[in-house]
């Protein structure tokens, strides 16, 4: 088990990496969060959303050979539950890195000897990076606010702020936090017939469906919280489900104006050589 956020000191001494949801809009400013990062001492602060794109082009070609029925497993919670709830359905899960592992392995690549801190929306995912071996610590969205709040990093300090994130890649991705966020973006229409795939946010509903599965769905867009993990549980935010949503929305509007250096979209041959998927999960 991984070191959690209450073994790090701050403001850190070293080369850390901050490796940021991208459901943090719920909860934090942007850009600002990206400065009160980088004033807790994190010299690089990324986001997941190229790793979720590298995962995208793994579910594109294995959903396009086969004919199962194939469960997402960008959720930690919904392969857990399906672990010790549903085992039948064990061997359906897919066998791609979540985002987070997939971001860790691009970091650990580019920046070797830096630390890596995955910054967690929820339990769930915080227990996968806790037991990950590309992540070396992790920290909560309720743990960051405290530590903001401990070091008064308010967001009225940095409210003319203008960082933007050590970038890979800018993509749609950026709305994966939110239900449905993995089919909208991996490009699946042209696989899929419409009757063949189906989104389904909270646990219950997942379980329900499972129970009495239908024969001609091939694909399970699934999360374990409602409205996908904006509604995670160690957020903050008290705003509804359809609040957070038009943040992330809002977000996507806006860095998608954004340039990454030397290129316009950006450039997957950054993760070149790494392994985003397995024929023989360890689940």
């Amino acid at each position: 088990m991984k070191k959690s956020s209450d073994k790090l000191e701050f403001p850190l001494k070293g080369k850390y990496l901050a490796m940021l949801a991208p459901s943090f809009v719920a909860d934090f400013s942007y850009p600002a969060i990206i400065s009160q990062l980088k004033d807790l001492g994190f010299d690089k602060v990324v986001e997941l959303t190229f790793g979720a794109k590298m995962i995208n082009r793994e579910y594109h070609r294995i959903l396009k050979n086969s004919k199962k029925l194939i469960i997402s497993s960008v959720c930690p919670g919904i392969v857990e539950t399906i672990k010790s709830k549903a085992l039948e359905f064990k061997e359906n899960l897919i066998s791609v890195d979540s985002p987070m592992t997939a971001t860790a392995k691009i970091c650990r690549k580019i920046y070797p000897t830096h630390k890596i801190v995955f910054i967690s929306p929820c339990n769930f995912k915080k227990i996968e990076a806790q037991q990950s071996e590309y992540v070396d610590y992790t920290i909560d969205y309720l743990e960051l606010k405290e530590i903001f709040d401990k070091l008064k990093l308010t967001d009225k300090k940095y409210s003319k702020n203008t960082s933007s994130f050590d970038k890979f890649y800018n993509d749609s991705t950026k709305i994966y936090p939110l239900a449905g966020g993995l089919y909208k973006t991996a490009n699946l229409n042209n696989i899929l017939q419409q009757d063949e795939s189906i989104i389904i946010d909270g646990i219950e509903d997942v379980l329900k469906f499972l129970n009495k599965p239908k024969k001609n769905i091939r694909f399970l867009d699934v999360t374990f919280c409602k409205g996908g993990c904006i509604g995670g549980p160690c957020t903050n935010s008290k705003l509804s489900l359809m609040e957070k949503k038009k943040k992330v929305l809002d977000y996507l509007k806006i860095a998608d104006k954004e340039k990454i250096p030397n290129t316009k979209k950006g450039n997957i041959k950054q993760a070149e050589g790494i392994k985003f998927s397995s024929y023989y999960p360890n689940r």
